[in-house]
């Protein structure tokens, strides 16, 4: 069962950030408040993959540093698709972890530490060092059956060594799609 970005967006209210091995205070989702990390900027341009793809599974983070959860989302994706950057950055890593492929991009102008977007199963067209615009193409899904039930990528979010909810990158026109003016009873359309 796919959920909508805002059903996955809305289980992130509270989560666990980690100082090292160390778990500290429960903050908000990218609020910065109880915590040292600075909150998380909406500086997507696009989705990672698709216009607005299906989360076949949302964020849920672990309640400890090694617990069971799920550090990032998984969007539906076919393999083949084009993986894009979700906001301009510099390629912080590209290649193969553990047997599939990975691409991970540093995004300019989020604070220090900066935050690091990952996505994988992915075949890299880019490579270590490359500077990339929000939009560009990283990568093709690969296929994979180890990660989700069907096709899909994952994508997640660090800052440091702090996993975040990657939907809190995107602005809300992006995130809940655009806006629909609905006419006004008794008012004559122009």
């Amino acid at each position: 069962m796919a959920l909508t970005a805002s059903a996955a967006l809305a289980g992130s209210v509270t989560w666990t950030t980690w100082a090292g091995d160390h778990p500290t205070t429960p903050v908000g989702p990218g609020s910065g408040s109880g915590g040292e990390d600075p909150p998380v900027p909406a500086v997507g341009r696009v989705w990672p993959v698709g216009v607005r793809p299906g989360v076949l599974r949302g964020w849920d983070p672990p309640a400890t540093v090694y617990g069971p959860g799920h550090r990032g989302v998984d969007l539906s994706a076919p393999p083949g698709a084009q993986v894009r950057a979700v906001a301009a950055g510099r390629v912080f890593f590209a290649g193969p972890v553990a047997g599939r492929g990975v691409v991970s991009i540093e995004l300019s102008g989020t604070g220090e530490p900066p935050l690091r977007t990952t996505y994988e199963p992915v075949r890299a067209s880019v490579k270590q060092g490359d500077e990339v615009t929000a939009g560009a193409v990283v990568g093709t899904v690969e296929a994979t059956g180890r990660h989700c039930e069907g096709p899909c990528i994952h994508w997640g979010l660090l800052r440091g060594k702090t996993y975040l909810n990657p939907l809190l990158l995107l602005p809300p026109w992006l995130l809940n799609g655009p806006t629909r003016l609905l006419p006004v009873l008794g008012v004559p359309l122009p």
